[in-house]
């Protein structure tokens, strides 16, 4: 069968050819028809089978039927990690590329102002996380009012893992008229009443039989030590030279320390999970599937919906509780029909674990024995040891701040040394001894300060009158209180006018005027004799 006799429209038909798609995938050939008939569907397939397509196309066909020139928004994907969102998103920009509609993400993590952007614009069709969607239609951002199609991707993911009131509060928003599809790997019979009651007559459609991994994948199981999993990681990514791996913990803290370990390996490496913000974990995904990084480690966070061209290796670190979810780990490598190796590693304490995992997909796990690091310990530890290092290394975080919070301790500072951090200046020691200068040492300094500090009373002349002689009219003297000496009777003998001093201009009395009385000018230490002689004498006393 081809894409054309399922009843896709042209530009639909040319996108995919663009994009290597050639025939549909057995979940597309059985899902499309009845999609496009606006009927809800229950969708059953295993992991990598193509669910995406089989649920974009339909809506962009159905929304291209009835264009509207404002692009309100017709269609809501819901799935529960953002990796997912933003994968699903540029598949519909690649289905959608010679269609009108326009196609938008959101989810939480980063900053809402550019989401909101894009809604103003208009969107046609929105993939959207619950939390992300819930907060901006709260914000009276976002109109829910005219939805026609609302698929949940991943369904047992999301109504399992804590989704299931975001879910319910979600539907309420909704108009009651609507289209619902709803696709997964796995549908354990526990939610199966709760699917029930959200599809209206919906068509089931299942490829494979229900949590069933895929056939082209190779499964095996090593046998080790927990003190030795990292080791055995490492030797079998060298020895078996590993294009690109997934490797999973069961906890944030492991994957950090996988990571770290793998690096001082000579392996490169990153972890990503849900501690980590949204762009370090683009970023280590973008260069994981550059071919920058050989591992990547991740939680059960990236087991979901991650496509990733050509990887080669899932090594489960750590066997999950739930089993399902070994299925959804393992499904991320033998994707589209191409071949895959699927790695176990379990400790005596994850036997039990080893044995539900069988139980659910119906046969046993190959083991694989005579490697370098064989299990020799067969008692199951009372604690959990990856727990305890958690909580450990959560201590240690919080305890960190406090010590940096703390101002550093206070340094007597000694006289004479000047305080500061210690320069490295080799063989030449900086100088750093300040001495106080004794004020007697120098009598220039001790000339100056007592110029400044000592006390001066100058008086001015009276201004001359009509009887005063001529010379005291035109020469104002100044006068200190100190006692002045006796004249004598005998009048000087007169000083020839060549030797007197030409007075400055600005004392030159004007016409018809008294002169005005003068301010007397401070005169510096270097215009005047010492004052600090007589001290020194009476020091000498």
């Amino acid at each position: 069968m081809t894409f054309q006799q399922l009843g896709l429209i042209p530009p639909i038909l040319a996108a995919l050819e663009e994009h290597g798609y050639t025939a549909p995938s057995p979940i597309q050939e059985k899902a499309i028809p009845p999609a496009l008939q606006g009927r809800d569907l229950l969708g059953c397939a295993q992991t990598g089978t193509g669910k995406t397509c089989a649920f974009a196309t339909p809506i962009l066909q159905l929304l291209t039927a009835s264009p509207e020139k404002k692009h309100p928004l017709r269609a809501l994907i819901l799935t529960p990690t953002r990796e997912l969102a933003i994968q699903i998103q540029e598949n519909l920009a690649a289905y959608g590329k010679h269609l009108p509609l326009r196609t938008a993400v959101i989810f939480g993590g980063v900053g809402q102002n550019p989401q909101v952007e894009a809604l103003k614009k208009g969107v046609d069709v929105l993939v959207a996380t619950p939390g992300r969607l819930m907060d901006l239609y709260q914000q009276k951002l976002l109109d829910l009012s005219k939805i026609r199609i609302l698929v949940l991707d991943e369904a047992d993911r999301m109504l399992d893992m804590g989704f299931i009131h975001d879910v319910k509060k979600i539907l309420k928003w909704l108009p009651q008229k609507k289209q619902t599809m709803l696709f997964s790997a796995t549908m354990p019979p526990e939610i199966a009443e709760l699917v029930d009651s959200l599809l209206k007559k919906p068509v089931r459609v299942a490829v494979n039989p229900v949590s069933s991994p895929v056939e082209a994948i190779r499964q095996s199981v090593y046998f080790v030590d927990k003190g030795n999993k990292t080791k055995l990681l490492a030797h079998l990514v060298q020895e078996r030279q590993v294009k690109n791996a997934l490797v999973f913990t069961r906890t944030k803290h492991g994957a950090n320390k996988v990571a770290r370990d793998l690096e001082k390996m000579g392996i490169s490496a990153a972890a990503i999970h849900g501690n980590k913000s949204q762009t370090a974990r683009q970023q280590a995904l973008a260069g994981f599937k550059a071919g920058k990084l050989r591992c990547l480690v991740a939680t059960d966070i990236a087991a979901r919906g991650l496509d990733i061209e050509e990887l080669s290796h899932v090594f489960n670190y750590n066997l999950p509780e739930v089993p399902e979810t070994y299925v959804h780990r393992i499904g991320r490598t033998g994707r589209a029909g191409r071949g895959g190796e699927a790695i176990a590693f379990c400790d005596f304490s994850e036997k039990p674990l080893l044995k539900d995992i069988e139980k659910l997909i119906g046969r046993k796990i190959s083991v694989t024995e005579g490697h370098p690091f064989p299990m020799e310990v067969f008692v199951a530890p009372t604690k959990n040891q990856e727990d305890q290092e958690a909580r450990q290394a959560a201590k240690e975080a919080k305890a960190k701040p406090e010590k940096q919070a703390k101002p550093p301790e206070k340094q007597p500072v000694k006289r004479g040394i000047r305080p500061g951090k210690k320069l490295d200046t080799g063989d030449a020691m900086p100088r750093t001894d300040l001495r106080r200068p004794n004020p007697l040492d120098s009598e220039v300094i001790m000339d100056a300060t007592a110029r400044l500090l000592a006390p001066r009373r100058v008086t001015l002349t009276p201004a001359p009158t009509a009887s005063s002689p001529k010379k005291a009219r035109n020469k104002p003297k100044l006068q200190s209180k100190a006692p002045a000496k006796t004249p004598n009777k005998t009048k000087p003998a007169p000083q020839p006018k060549a030797q007197a001093k030409p007075r400055p201009q600005a004392q030159m009395p004007r016409r018809g005027r008294a002169p005005e009385p003068q301010r007397p000018r401070a005169k510096d230490s270097t215009e005047q004799p010492s004052l600090m002689k007589p001290f020194y004498i009476n020091m000498g006393d």
